[in-house]
């Protein structure tokens, strides 16, 4: 049986399933001789467009079940292998005898055949909606309850989707969760100024681009020299409730070009760390140090590329586990292998808020901390605050205030003790909020502002100070905010204050701002007239604390480079050298690899000793010298061989030296002729 001659009978057979004819059974079609009724007939002859009768309302109430489809398939299959023996003959036959054989039936099967037969694809269509449609309902009915418990079993485990009653979708992922969109600082300044205007001519270079290689820190350059294997890895360490603890690890090849760059830093000349990269051009460390140096140049372009290049190499070495966005993976400051991703990652934000992306900030900013959220090596809590204020992300400060508070008493630090009330009073001014809640958020926010000026009195002067804001008398005159307190204040703390002054200052310009501000300050003088007992508390809190900061606040102020915070840094944090790649490194660090020892120390010779060597190279005064020093005659011994070999380099630098004869005249007058 031919297809055509097939899809005629299924036509036909459709046709009979209209609505309408739900009721006729699988034999009462044309083939069977039975005559149709007339009413039927008359009914659809009488409708102008076919398609009403798909949306009746009483006809959706008479659809067939799932079953009852499922029959009539049968039925229908059944029927057409039964006419299968009759209608091959028909398709051998010639079109005048097929055309007679129609002339002789029926005109009402006529009639019947007609509108099938011009009407082919409206019900091959009809057909495809009717399986979506009935695909749809039995998705609806039959799989509704899989759903509800598949969302309840992702709310269990992950905790990322939370589905109320009211069908609004909470969003209660993880407090540090990274998403990946908001590394990019491009989509951010799209957001600002538009795709054309931040990427400009930018598409048809990328296609240009060599090589490729999909990477969420940074976006490769067709500047940055070909990427290869630089000889570092990323190991799991091991697995402890859930939080996955990885590991940078250095080969030999890698470790070698280590050395060679410590000895380019210990000889105080930029041009060799130069020479190291023109070798290896994704050497971590160099290219730190080396940023450091543009940075100081007001380069700050070079610089930040550099800051780039080292992500993009560290990124390419990722673990296949590792993940940026889960908040689960951790990374020790302690081993030196680990700690160029982190201190890449902090400029790397420093250069995205000065560029004006403090979003992105926001969001490396929550990256390492996530890495190291006990710890906080790089102590990021003193400027996570100004960058959710920056970016204008409040809820997410303040609900890390809320998790936070009980475990790491965040409101003794200065900077989430200003920065949290200021959050809250923001988000009073928005106009989303209805007015019962907008009240209670200024409740709360003039609460704990009075709670930071009676724990912190001397940020307020030097903050009116910062903003050219000056104080009426009644504050200029009471000695609680006056000069007393800057003075009698810890060291530590005042650090802590000087670092928030210095960076968050410029928000709290804001005429508003400054009127609550000096509200809450008139409350808080009066609080201290009447003699309230948790002024004399608070006080007691300062005297008892802040007497030192720890190494992580330290490392923090000198990458910050705040000129208020690192003026007022100890002596013992100042008196020691600063390396860019390695700032004030922890005293309990976990070395893996150690540098060998040198056999030749050019700093402790002699001047005599240098003189000798720019002569003679090979000259070596400690060359035999031995390393434990404990005995002395062992050391008298090396004195003499060196004295020695003092000795016996001037006689052979004195028996190498030869004079030369001035030229012989034999004829001293000069007056001969030449013949």
């Amino acid at each position: 049986m031919s297809r055509r001659a097939l899809r005629r009978l299924r036509g036909e057979q459709r046709g009979q399933q209209e609505p309408g004819l739900g009721e006729l059974g699988p034999d009462d079609g044309p083939e069977s001789g039975q005559q149709r009724p007339e009413g039927v007939v008359r009914g659809r002859r009488g409708v102008s467009n076919r398609f009403e009768l798909i949306t009746s309302e009483e006809l959706e109430d008479d659809l067939p079940s799932k079953e009852e489809r499922a029959d009539t398939r049968l039925k229908e299959h059944d029927v057409a292998e039964r006419n299968d023996e009759e209608s091959v003959p028909e398709e051998r036959e010639g079109d005048g005898q097929r055309n007679g054989e129609e002339a002789e039936r029926p005109d009402q099967t006529v009639t019947q055949l007609q509108p099938v037969l011009s009407n082919k694809p409206r019900k091959k269509k009809k057909k495809r909606k009717t399986k979506k449609a009935s695909a749809g309902e039995a998705l609806e009915d039959n799989d509704l309850e899989d759903i509800d418990s598949l969302l309840e079993k992702i709310e269990d485990t992950n905790g990322i989707l939370q589905e109320t009653q009211s069908g609004v979708i909470a969003d209660s992922r993880p407090l540090l969760y990274v998403e990946h969109r908001n590394l990019n600082p491009e989509n951010e300044l799209k957001r600002y100024f538009g795709a054309r205007a931040v990427l400009g001519d930018q598409r048809p270079r990328q296609r240009q681009r060599q090589y490729v290689r999909s990477t969420w820190l940074t976006v490769p350059k067709n500047t940055w020299p070909r990427y290869s294997k630089t000889g570092i890895a990323m190991q799991l360490v091991e697995t402890r409730r859930g939080v996955q603890y990885f590991t940078f690890e250095h080969h030999r090849e890698y470790q070698q070009v280590q050395f060679k760059f410590l000895d380019a830093v210990e000889s105080m000349d930029p041009n060799n760390i130069v020479l190291l990269l023109q070798m290896n051009p994704y050497h971590v460390d160099s290219l730190l140090q080396l940023s450091d140096v543009c940075r100081m140049q007001e380069d700050q372009e070079m610089a930040r590329d550099l800051i780039e290049r080292v992500l993009y190499s560290l990124e390419c070495a990722f673990h296949p586990v590792f993940s940026l966005t889960s908040g689960s993976c951790r990374l020790d400051y302690r081993r030196p292998e680990n700690r160029a991703f982190f201190l890449a990652l902090f400029k790397h934000l420093m250069f995205l808020e000065k560029r004006g992306c403090p979003r992105t900030a926001l969001e490396f900013c929550k990256l390492i901390l996530s890495l190291d959220p006990e710890n906080d090596p790089l102590c990021v809590l003193l400027m996570i605050d100004f960058l959710s204020l920056r970016a204008r992300e409040y809820t997410f400060l303040t609900r890390m205030f809320e998790e936070w508070e009980s475990h790491r008493n965040l409101s003794q630090l200065p900077n989430f003790a200003f920065s949290v009330p200021l959050a809250y009073f923001f988000l009073s001014q928005q106009e989303e909020h209805s007015e019962m809640e907008s009240s209670q958020t200024r409740e709360r926010a003039a609460r704990l502002i009075q709670l930071a000026l009676i724990m912190f009195p001397s940020v307020l002067m030097p903050l009116l100070d910062h903003c050219s804001v000056q104080p009426d008398a009644r504050v200029a005159s009471h000695s609680f905010f006056g000069l007393n307190a800057q003075i009698s204040q810890p060291p530590a703390l005042n650090q802590l204050t000087s670092l928030y002054v210095g960076r968050t200052h410029s928000l709290w310009k804001d005429p508003a701002v400054m009127a609550w501000l000096e509200t809450n300050v008139h409350e808080v003088l009066h609080l201290v007239d009447i003699k309230d007992p948790l002024v004399e508390e608070c006080e007691l809190k300062r005297k008892m604390r802040y007497q030192s900061a720890p190494r992580n606040i330290y490392r923090h102020v000198i990458l910050s480079e705040m000129k208020e915070a690192t003026a007022a840094l100890p002596l013992e944090v100042t008196s020691q050298p600063v390396m860019g790649f390695d700032p004030l490194p922890p005293l309990d660090s976990i070395v893996s690899y150690t540098r060998p020892e040198r056999t030749n120390h050019p700093s402790n010779e002699s001047t005599l000793s240098l003189f000798f060597r720019s002569l003679l190279p090979n000259f070596n005064l400690q060359g035999d010298i031995r390393h434990d020093g404990d005995d002395e005659a062992g050391a008298g011994q090396d004195l003499n061989q060196g004295v020695n070999r003092l000795m016996a380099a001037m006689r052979d630098m004195l028996a190498n030296i030869q004079f030369q004869e001035p030229p012989r005249d034999d004829n001293p007058e000069g007056d001969g002729d030449w013949d």
